[in-house]
């Protein structure tokens, strides 16, 4: 959630391409407190009091496709955490098209994973999600 902004940024912009668009619950706070930090402490309870993983497998399920916003975060260019990495196996299980928006972060020792779920790169360029 440390890239809130930038999924928000994207959204509007996929909007007004004419997609719908579902971002994780909280993206609003976490980008107008510009941390994630009040809320980590209660992540898991958040998690687990609000059935969180199985609400965006939902989404997920219900969808066309997901597009993962994959910043350089923690000195890792294309760093898709463990959320992001999760709900892409959903999509990948549920055959759902994988946008990234970045490169796949090559640092990450789940990467060979990363590659084989994702369909297209963006490289940034949101007028390649159809």
């Amino acid at each position: 959630m440390k890239v809130s902004a930038k999924m928000i940024e994207v959204r509007d912009e996929l909007q007004k391409f004419g997609h719908d668009v579902v971002l994780p619950r909280h993206t609003e706070e976490y980008a107008k407190t510009k941390t994630s930090d009040h809320i980590h402490n209660e992540s898991v309870k958040n998690k687990i009091e609000n059935d969180l993983i199985r609400d965006y497998y939902k989404k997920i399920k219900a969808s066309d496709a997901i597009l993962v916003v994959n910043c350089d975060l923690n000195g890792v260019a294309g760093y898709i955490g463990g959320n992001s990495f999760l709900e892409m196996g959903f999509a990948h299980v549920l055959n759902k098209k994988i946008f990234l928006y970045n490169p796949a972060p090559e640092e990450l020792s789940y990467v060979d994973e990363i590659k084989a779920m994702y369909d297209v790169i963006l490289d940034g360029d949101l007028t390649k999600v159809k």
